[in-house]
């Protein structure tokens, strides 16, 4: 693999540093979001390490077989943030890229256009495959990923360090330099404007800010009782539920959603989308609702929203829902948007104790919605 020294591609200039760079490489790196992501860094980030890391450290990247860029304005020339390539494998024709870009610089596309400048210019290189690696809370650099072409393969367990010497998973998105330009198809696209609703009832994706309202609703007896194992979450369960809910939706993993009352702002309950088989375009529903709005009909509208919003953009072609026999509200729930009662599966979940427990199964078609 031989790079040019400066690539110039998708509005971004690829350069070596330069001692001019050291204040911009302080204000990037010295970033709260840049130090809680990148937990390698010295922590505080001075003039000394970007010093460093522009006589040394990057120079030591290109001697190893890798590659550190400086991210420049073409226009100005001034920096922008960083893009290179580490952990080369020659003999698989495979290497990792990374990026960082200034606060200042952030939500302009820049990590984007400067992953693909690169990732391009690699594979012309001779490069193969280009794996990126992301902290799965970091939605945005998860985004960046998506729109600079990197399918989403899984998770590395472990492959992350924590400053307190913990280790955590991290998620790998792959480029190979034989797949089709542009961005990376989603198996669940984001809602219209961040939002479904009917004007009575809104669904938005959770956020991290809705995990005691996630812990209350799904701690109470009903609920429990109907989820497999019946075992309430803990806390910590459920915040991590919501922070991890935007990485649910970009890997195609899960669409977790706020159900609110549209006149009052207040939320109502939450319900969810995730595929049981992406191949065959089937993906299975669940809600659940707080006491004082259930009996209402917010239930049966929120799950015929996502089933349209499920058969229009997320393009599936057959939903499914699992309930306990006896739940006959949620059987009415979902015979009025439409589903259809498909069976009883015999001793299908884990109940407590070793136990088994009884799935009474619905499916809905594109053409029963109503």
């Amino acid at each position: 693999m031989s790079l040019e020294q400066v690539v110039e591609a998708h509005g971004v200039r690829l350069r070596p540093f330069r001692a001019e760079d050291v204040p911009d490489v302080v204000d990037g790196l010295a970033d709260p979001v840049s130090q809680r992501f990148m937990t390698g860094l010295p922590s505080p980030y001075t003039e000394v390490d970007a010093r460093w890391w522009i006589d040394a450290g990057a120079p030591a990247a290109w001697t190893g077989g890798g590659a550190a860029y400086a991210v420049a304005d073409p226009a100005t020339d001034r920096l922008l943030g960083t893009v290179g390539l580490s952990n080369p494998v020659p003999a698989r024709g495979q290497a990792e890229i990374g990026y960082w870009v200034r606060a200042a610089a952030r939500g302009r596309g820049v990590a984007t256009a400067a992953t693909r400048a690169l990732a391009e210019h690699a594979f012309a290189s001779g490069t193969a495959r280009l794996e990126l690696l992301t902290d799965a809370e970091n939605g945005p650099s998860q985004r960046v990923a998506l729109a600079a072409g990197f399918r989403y393969e899984g998770s590395r367990r472990s492959a992350g360090s924590a400053r307190d010497g913990g280790r955590h998973d991290l998620l790998a998105w792959v480029r190979l330099a034989g797949d089709p330009p542009g961005p990376a198809a989603r198996l669940l696209p984001d809602l219209p404007d961040g939002v479904l609703t009917d004007q009575v009832v809104a669904l938005r994706r959770l956020a991290p800010g809705d995990a005691e309202l996630m812990h209350r609703l799904h701690s109470r007896p009903e609920v429990v009782a109907n989820q497999a194992p019946p075992v309430p979450p803990t806390r910590e369960a459920i915040e991590r539920r919501c922070r991890l809910a935007e990485s649910g939706w970009l890997t195609g993993e899960i669409a977790r959603l706020l159900i609110t009352d549209v006149s009052s702002g207040k939320p109502v309950g939450s319900c969810g989308l995730s595929y049981t088989d992406v191949a065959g375009g089937e993906a299975s529903v669940g809600y659940a609702l707080l006491p004082d709005w259930r009996g209402r009909g917010y239930a049966t509208r929120a799950v015929r929203l996502l089933a349209a919003w499920a058969f229009g953009a997320a393009g599936i072609a057959r939903l499914a829902a699992g309930t306990v026999p006896d739940n006959i509200a949620s059987h009415r729930v979902l015979e009025r948007v439409g589903f259809h009662s498909e069976g009883l599966q015999r001793g299908r979940l884990p109940g407590l104790a070793g136990t088994r427990l009884d799935d009474l199964t619905f499916a809905l078609l594109p053409t029963d919605l109503r």
